[in-house]
């Protein structure tokens, strides 16, 4: 399905606004041909295989075979901070049907996505912070609490019964999934560091009224600078303990390693989970946050489902085991810090603001 012009936040029409205070000159892809007409989402980066866990392992009755798959899981947590996992055990037509409801949702006209209270004012499009080019993300997005998505009769006060029909109880039951493995995935990487699960939640609760899903679609662009293709979605960490992407096939996602851009090649059957910020703080730097960006594609829109394994705002995040390389502080003080950064330089810092 492709998205008709009138559905478009003016993404164009921003980015060319921020252009006047800069030197940089905005081509289009057909005026250019340093710029590859196809496979525009490799664009500088290297492709290698992400590491892929087979998430049986964990329910196998072999002891070995279930502290063989954790490890897995922390290796990859350790040395990418981004994994695949197979049979993770979400339903495949619960996906086709997430995936279904979130193109006809991002196929409303811009005026109701932007202005009629559609799904409890969580839309949003193209970067509000942006002082430069390299800050502006070509993207619209719906960024979710799941505490809205479970008391859905918050999201029924506007009129659109229509427009959302099946959505609601789509959106229940993903975010449910979602919950069910983040967590999952969150206890090994718990345990992995010799901390019990149960002590772990006692002192930092994740569950539905602190955690989000945001639902991404980033339209197909024709433009860019002359030195690269447009960010998608700009270079950066997740303010969270993890996070859990499903994409579709057209690609576009990098993560950093080693200084090198590395391109994420879909695979269809697997969840893609990357550390946040949180797990870097608490782990004193075992697991790792990595930095990562969707680069803009020419010729094909791209959609994608993340789903943020938060804390609520006032959990104090230490670290597991002393000394700690950064100081405490709670998740609202982080958030905060953040938005604040992003507001007066354009982007955000992140966690070496809170460095002993």
């Amino acid at each position: 399905m492709v998205l008709v012009e009138s559905n478009i936040p003016p993404l164009a029409q921003t980015y060319n606004k921020i252009l006047t205070n800069w030197s940089t000159k905005i081509v289009t892809i057909d005026e250019t041909k340093e710029l590859k007409s196809e496979n525009e989402h490799e664009h500088g980066a290297l492709l290698e295989n992400l590491p892929v866990i087979d998430l049986v392992g964990l329910t196998s009755e072999d002891e070995g075979e279930r502290a063989e798959c954790a490890a897995e899981i922390a290796r990859a947590s350790s040395e990418w901070g981004f994994f695949q996992v197979v049979n993770h055990g979400i339903n495949h037509k619960l996906l086709r049907d997430m995936r279904r409801e979130q193109i006809e949702l991002f196929n409303a006209p811009f005026s109701k996505k932007s202005s009629c209270g559609l799904l409890n004012n969580s839309y949003r499009w193209g970067s509000p912070t942006a002082v430069s080019p390299d800050h502006f993300s070509w993207s619209e997005a719906f960024h979710i609490p799941l505490t809205k998505i479970f008391r859905p009769n918050l999201l029924r006060r506007v009129s659109l019964s229509k427009l959302l029909h099946a959505r609601m109880e789509v959106l229940v039951e993903y975010a449910g999934e979602m919950q069910k493995l983040a967590k999952l995935l969150a206890g090994v990487l718990i345990e992995n560091l010799g901390q019990k699960k149960e002590e772990f939640e006692e002192m930092i609760s994740c569950d539905e009224s602190t955690c989000f899903l945001r639902l991404n679609h980033y339209p197909r662009c024709r433009v860019s600078t002359a030195a690269e293709l447009m960010h998608g979605l700009v270079p950066h960490t997740d303010s969270d303990f993890l996070t859990i992407l499903h994409q579709d096939q057209v690609g576009g996602l990098q993560l950093l390693k080693q200084s090198q851009w590395i391109s994420v090649h879909p695979r269809k059957d697997a969840l893609i989970v990357n550390i946040g910020d949180l797990f870097q703080a608490w782990s004193n730097d075992v697991y790792k946050s990595v930095e990562h960006k969707v680069i803009a594609n020419p010729n094909m829109e791209r959609f994608s489902v993340a789903y943020f394994l938060c804390p609520s705002y006032d959990s104090m995040i230490g670290a597991c085991k002393e000394p700690s390389i950064y100081r405490n502080f709670t998740f609202g003080e982080y958030r905060s810090q953040v938005q604040q950064d992003s507001k007066l330089i354009g982007h955000k810092i992140g966690l070496p603001r809170f460095l002993r």
